[in-house]
């Protein structure tokens, strides 16, 4: 990571040059498209097709100010997380930032609570992907569709980060056009210009007629923020890939740049769509999925068939996503001395293989518990890591606080791309984020989550307060100290 005698890390001697070898071993196999469509990708999960009915049944149109809300934090997160990111690339990306900015154990904490999200996610979308692969090939058990596409996307991430670059660009292109396809044909159906479509151009009116824009009240817009909120983690992954991109600076920049069009046409482009095709309340939003109820009422044939493709390559996509992320988070505590020195080799072809495979055997054990124990260790691992999203933006908020004092300090010149309206937009965001988690506390789902969040993060800041307080110790026990 970039660093100056001030903020040397381990390992590193004072007086060392200024632009260390921010990828520390790792080769720069992404190439520039590469890094455009897992930016462009990273924030569309398959929360986005799955999750979204159940949103907008909780609030109607007014689900649409949920997601700005939302996307409008995310926008502010990515903005501070650039900033960074440009300055001082880094495998690590917010867990380095953290480390030297807040103290040792920020990074130490905020980096494992990630991994552990992520690992975490590995179960869920491993699942996810093999239910749809079941319903094809019934004869092919759940558990074995996991097992076989956990498999082949480790094998992906093993032979070079160039061949997880190669599956991504095409997993996030599939995603892309679907939706950019899906928001273009529902528009034209919306005001009737489509050919031989069953609706008949209903325009705007579904936004008002069944209950007004509110139709919940315009307290349902928090609910709905609770409801969509996780389905934006993941736009920050594009900051940890660029440590193994040709230029960080360039590929940062440009994603931090075009987020806001992303989360516009993405998000609430097509879910402006499903609003205006129907009724908020039809009980095909939830019963079939939003996107399918939309497909089915302009006509097209095989809705359903089609959705299951797009959000299978959708669930690979963010499994792919989730364990390059996991894998080089884990990487970076290696380098740090935060997590086993395995971690931090890499191979010939400058992969991380022990934080690969130690990260996809926990997803491996987690998948193990989703079928053997579904609703009580799988759940327990699930609403544990339910707000570690919402802590990692508070972290980048808190960090990029500090940070952007270190950067005018010992290297202005790379201070290239800023937060807007510094400091009073990133208190705002703090806020923002705040009031998200305190809110959660009311509602009984999100106070689970929160609460055992909490004490998952809990944990593991106590363990590196006490690895911090034995290293101290260590330290002036030494002798010559």
């Amino acid at each position: 990571m970039t660093s100056h005698t001030t903020l040397a890390g381990p390992g590193q001697q004072p007086g060392e040059p200024d632009e260390p070898d921010s990828s520390g071993g790792l080769q720069a196999g992404l190439k520039n498209r590469h890094l455009s469509m897992i930016a462009i990708g990273g924030v569309i999960g398959a929360g986005l097709f799955v999750g979204s009915g159940a949103g907008i049944a909780a609030a109607g149109p007014a689900i649409l100010l949920s997601y700005a809300l939302v996307g409008l934090m995310v926008v502010f997160v990515m903005r501070m997380l650039g900033e960074m990111a440009v300055a001082r690339p880094s495998s690590g990306s917010f867990s380095a930032y953290a480390d030297q900015a807040l103290g040792r154990w920020a990074g130490f904490s905020i980096g494992w609570l990630y991994w552990f999200f992520w690992v975490v996610v590995l179960a869920v979308e491993a699942t996810a992907g093999a239910k749809i692969l079941e319903s094809w090939i019934p004869g092919v058990p759940q558990w074995a569709w996991a097992l076989i596409v956990m498999v082949v996307l480790t094998a992906t991430n093993l032979v070079s980060v160039g061949s997880y670059g190669e599956f991504e660009f095409w997993f996030a292109g599939i995603k892309v056009v679907a939706i950019g396809a899906f928001v273009v044909v529902g528009l034209l159906a919306v005001f009737g210009l489509l050919p031989g479509t069953d609706n008949a151009g209903s325009g705007l009116s579904h936004l008002t007629d069944t209950g007004g824009f509110f139709p919940e009240g315009p307290g349902a817009i928090l609910t709905g923020v609770l409801m969509v909120v996780f389905s934006f983690m993941g736009s920050e992954i594009v900051t940890l890939a660029a440590g193994e991109s040709e230029d960080p600076r360039r590929a940062v920049s440009k994603a931090t740049n075009s987020v806001i069009w992303r989360i516009a046409i993405f998000y609430l482009g097509s879910i402006f769509v499903v609003l205006t095709l129907l009724p908020w309340n039809d009980p095909s939003i939830v019963e079939d999925g939003s996107y399918v109820a939309a497909l089915n009422v302009i006509g097209i044939p095989h809705a359903g068939q089609v959705m299951d493709v797009i959000v299978l390559t959708a669930v690979l996509s963010c499994l792919n996503s989730g364990l390059y992320t996991a894998s080089r988070m884990a990487f970076s505590l290696g380098q740090r001395g935060d997590a086993p020195k395995a971690f931090a080799k890499v191979n010939k072809r400058g992969v991380p293989r022990a934080a690969i495979l130690s990260s996809v055997v926990f997803g491996f054990v987690a998948v193990f518990f989703n079928y053997q124990w579904p609703d009580t260790v799988f759940a327990f691992l699930l609403n544990s890591s339910g707000a570690v999203a919402l802590f990692v933006w508070l972290v980048i908020c808190f960090t990029q606080l500090r940070m952007r004092g270190i950067i005018l300090r010992e290297s202005p010149e790379k201070l290239v791309v800023r937060m807007w309206f510094f400091p009073y937009l990133t208190w705002a965001t703090i806020a923002m984020i705040s009031f998200v988690l305190v809110y959660m506390l009311t509602d009984d789902a999100g106070r689970e989550q929160v609460l055992l969040s909490l004490l998952v993060a809990a944990l593991v800041v106590g363990v590196s307060l006490v690895r911090e307080a034995r290293g101290r110790k260590a330290k002036a026990a030494a002798p010559g100290e």
